[in-house]
C-alpha cells in the first residue's frame, strides 16, 4: 500500500478517538496484508471487477475478489464490499465468502426512481435472499 506512511498515524488517531477505521481496497492479498498490518477494524473490497464480470469466462477468471475476501476473514476483518454491484450482478457475489455488509445505494435508489423506494428493497433484498455468507 503506498500511503501506508501516510494512511498509519491517521488510522491511530481515529482509533483513539474511539473511531472504526475502513479502507477501501482491491481484493489483492498484498492490499489485504497492508490493511492487517495497518490494525484496521475492516475493510470494503472494491468489486468494480467482478461486477463487471459479466461472462462466465471473465466471472471465472476473475476469482479475486473471493480470495481477498477469505483472506481479510482469516486476519479478523470485518468484511464489506461495494462498487458497481447491481439487481443484474449481485449474484455474482453470492461468490464471495464472509461479507457483513454491501454498499449498494446507487443501484436501489436509481432502481428507486422507476418502481419506488420499498419496491427496489424488497427486490434487492429477495436477490440477496440465499447469500451463503
Amino acid at each position: 500500500m503506498a500511503q501506508r506512511k501516510e494512511l498509519e498515524p491517521t488510522i491511530k488517531r481515529l482509533q483513539l478517538a474511539g473511531i472504526r477505521v475502513s479502507l477501501f481496497i482491491d481484493p489483492t492479498l498484498e492490499q489485504v496484508d497492508a490493511a492487517t498490518e495497518l490494525g484496521v477494524e475492516m475493510v470494503e473490497l472494491h468489486t468494480g471487477k467482478l461486477a463487471n464480470a459479466f461472462t462466465e469466462k471473465i466471472q471465472r477468471k476473475e476469482g479475486t475478489t473471493a480470495s481477498g475476501a477469505l483472506a481479510a476473514s482469516e486476519s479478523h476483518l470485518q468484511v464489506n464490499a461495494g462498487h458497481g454491484i447491481n439487481y443484474k450482478n449481485i449474484a455474482l457475489i453470492h461468490e464471495v465468502p464472509g461479507l457483513t455488509e454491501l454498499n449498494i445505494g446507487h443501484s436501489i435508489i436509481s432502481r428507486a426512481m422507476w418502481v419506488g423506494l420499498e419496491t427496489a428493497v424488497k427486490e434487492m433484498l429477495a436477490a440477496m435472499k440465499n447469500y451463503p455468507g
